[in-house]
């Protein structure tokens, strides 16, 4: 991967990323998932192969992991829909261009919101359909900047989600995935809290509908990551910043589809997946993983006390530099976790049908009614003129006990 120059010593011009994500983040030589897939081949391949597959967020990180996951069996059809019309292209042209992939006759993207009415006509027209997968989401907690960008991520994890919830039952599918996060459990943040009330959206529907679900961890430079962006700005002779302690569970592209489609395929109506990931052994801090790119692309860190500094400094970069500048500083942004966990401790966990992946298997399943009248109170809210973002927040912790909003009055816009 050559960034802005040639002959300049602050990179190498190759750099494998996979053997970086293997030998300094997930530390694992094969996938995590490995040993599961082999224990279940044999039923793995009975209940993919043949099927008609409809994928939404397709063209994301953990969307097209799983697309690439399941295109190792012989599916009969692939469409796959998304609202980023370029990250379809290159997924298209990914696939095609890898030869490893089992590539049915019938594969078709359509760059279309899932919420659209064309989207209905769509799912219709190509269904039925045996595997669905919904991966569109906003992930970012940054996504909580005000009530704007509130009500729209609400819109698209939840209110979205239960639209889609009620077109399946018209056509219901085999096994339908819909994909949540770690941060849903004991949210303190609104996106994890909103990804906690899609958990409860569709366990109130997992008795007609073959539902599952996954919280797992970071997946290493995934689109829009920090990791990913400390690549991008070196490509721009840009300064890294980056914050500093804070540790995460990672996981691999790879592994966080294969994740998915384990649960998608192999998970009982309910149930919520969990990667088996020990915090002594598998967190991983932030700032170590940028020191460690760093040295491996032939550079060591030059540490700045303020942003102004490190954008300073990179300006002064040259063909000769061997240093570069990263400005680490403590996180104090609203909605900031300090730790990682993947269940609660009301949740029953059954930690035997699979050799990585744990499963949650009593999360709470409230009645419809008491979904729509949720639906019925944010609608209200955010079609009034005083709607604020203490509003929301009072809302959700009204019918999500376990959600503790951290709140500092700052947020991640204001950072490089």
């Amino acid at each position: 991967m050559c960034l802005y120059g040639s002959k300049l010593k602050i990179m190498q011009t190759k750099f494998d990323l996979d053997s970086f994500i293997k030998n300094f983040i997930t530390r694992r030589e094969q996938s995590l998932l490995s040993d599961d897939f082999t224990k279940y081949d044999t039923e793995m391949q009975t209940r993919i192969n043949g099927k008609s597959v409809l994928v939404i967020g397709g063209a994301g990180t953990i969307g097209s992991s799983y697309i690439k996951a399941i295109l190792k069996f012989k599916i009969a059809k692939l469409v796959v829909v998304d609202i980023n019309e370029n990250g379809l292209t290159e997924l298209v042209r990914d696939i095609r261009s890898s030869g490893c992939y089992n590539i049915p006759d019938e594969f078709i993207t359509y760059p279309v919101n899932f919420g659209d009415r064309v989207f209905e006509k769509l799912f219709f027209h190509h269904g039925p359909f045996q595997i669905v997968a919904n991966f569109a989401a906003h992930k970012h907690v940054r996504s909580e900047k005000d009530i704007y960008s509130i009500e729209a991520m609400i819109e698209n994890n939840v209110l979205r989600a239960r639209k889609l919830l009620d077109l399946l039952l018209q056509s219901p599918p085999e096994h339908f995935f819909c994909v949540s996060t770690d941060k849903a459990a004991n949210p303190v943040n609104i996106m994890g809290a909103s990804k906690k009330l899609m958990e409860e959206l569709i366990m109130a529907y997992s008795d007609r509908l073959p539902i599952k679900t996954a919280r797992f961890a970071n997946v290493a430079f995934s689109n829009g990551s920090l990791p990913l962006g400390f690549l991008e700005r070196l490509q721009k002779k840009q300064p890294w910043s980056c914050p500093r302690g804070i540790r995460r569970f990672f996981v691999s592209p790879q592994e966080s589809g294969e994740l998915c489609l384990i649960a998608s395929i192999m998970g009982k109506p309910g149930d919520i997946f969990f990667p088996k990931l020990d915090e002594d052994r598998d967190m991983i801090p932030f700032d170590q993983m940028a020191i460690d790119l760093l040295q491996t692309l032939g550079m060591t860190p030059d540490i700045c006390e303020t942003e102004e500094e490190a954008r300073q400094k990179t300006m002064l970069l040259n063909e000769e530099s061997t240093s570069y500048p990263v400005y680490f500083f403590g996180s104090d942004t609203s909605g900031e976790k300090s730790f990682e966990e993947f269940f609660t401790e009301s949740e029953i966990l059954e930690m035997d049908s699979f050799i990585n992946l744990g499963v949650v298997k009593n999360s709470k399943k409230r009645p419809v009614k008491e979904i729509d009248e949720i639906f019925l109170r944010l609608h209200n809210l955010f079609a009034s003129n005083e709607v604020t973002k203490a509003g929301i927040i009072e809302i959700l912790k009204e019918y999500l006990p376990n959600f503790a909003h951290i709140e500092t009055g700052k947020g991640l816009d204001s950072k490089m």
